[in-house]
């Protein structure tokens, strides 16, 4: 469920990424993430099969595939400083807004630790870039 009007489209980060369509206030929950809940065992089998991995684990046995029936947030590409943060609670995946976001920017979030373990190369353009996920 989003709270906000997003699109996907190019993004100069990487491959789809997720605009608003209108401008969002800071501190303002954007919505959830859509997808499917299953078993971690499946979600990491389904992750070895593709190159863009859409899943955010639980930590209790369950993960989210975000690329079974997602939403617009299933484009959010990750930045080292980004302008939304991800909450996991509830077996939800909740994106908030970390400042104002303006018409036509494009939402990002820090990932956090991934399963690239350091391998891929960060492309957020960021002051503060980290350099790599």
């Amino acid at each position: 469920m989003l709270h906000y009007k997003l699109e996907n489209r190019p993004s100069e980060i990487d491959g789809k990424g997720a605009f608003a369509l209108q401008a969002i206030p800071a501190r303002k929950k954007v919505g959830n993430l859509g997808g499917q809940v299953i078993p971690l065992r499946e979600a990491r089998k389904r992750a070895a099969l593709t190159k863009r991995v859409a899943m955010v684990e639980f930590g209790d046995g369950r993960a989210l595939d975000a690329s079974i029936d997602p939403n617009e947030l299933r484009y959010v590409n990750h930045s080292c400083q980004p302008n939304t943060y991800m909450r996991v609670a509830f077996s939800k995946v909740e994106f908030y807004s970390l400042h104002p976001i303006k018409k036509g920017e494009e939402l990002t979030c820090n990932y956090g630790p991934t399963h690239h373990d350091g391998k891929l190369k960060c492309a957020c353009g960021a002051i503060n870039c980290k350099g790599y996920l």
